[in-house]
């Protein structure tokens, strides 16, 4: 579920298994420069009124409020792209306190803990639910 990229290696598979096949993945961008992404994966069928959203920056760029800024920015376009999405979902892990205020900053609600939910560093970790309703409003 959750993972830190150690190799050259592993990026390269990460971008030709997960990246370039995905409906809707965009780089986070400073001075021409990719610093990190955000990822919207819809669900499909019965369920396409659903979406999970992920994100990650680059520590050199964590507490400086561009997660906060994009994620604002991508939710207006992924309902915009996406007419049958009601509803987005992110999971954050309990112990990572200033993603959980990025959502909370954007909007997002938390709905709950998922006990032993992740995988993560070589352990299952519990983690928050946070939803975001296409007809809520962006903070």
């Amino acid at each position: 579920m959750f993972y830190t990229i150690t190799s050259r290696e592993e990026a390269i598979s990460y971008l030709e298994k997960d990246v370039m096949p995905h409906p809707w993945h965009q780089a986070i961008c400073l001075d021409d420069r990719a610093i990190g992404y955000i990822l919207v994966k819809p669900e499909s069928g019965k369920d396409k009124c659903r979406a999970r959203v992920s994100y990650a920056v680059g520590v050199d760029y964590w507490g400086q409020g561009i997660v906060t800024r994009t994620l604002k920015v991508a939710i207006s376009l992924v309902f915009k792209e996406f007419p049958d999405l009601i509803r987005l979902e992110a999971l954050v892990e309990f112990e990572n306190g200033a993603s959980q205020r990025v959502l909370e900053k954007v909007g997002f609600l938390k709905e709950g803990l998922l006990r032993k939910y992740g995988f993560n560093k070589g352990e299952i970790k519990d983690v928050y639910i946070y939803s975001f309703l296409s007809t809520d409003k962006i903070i």
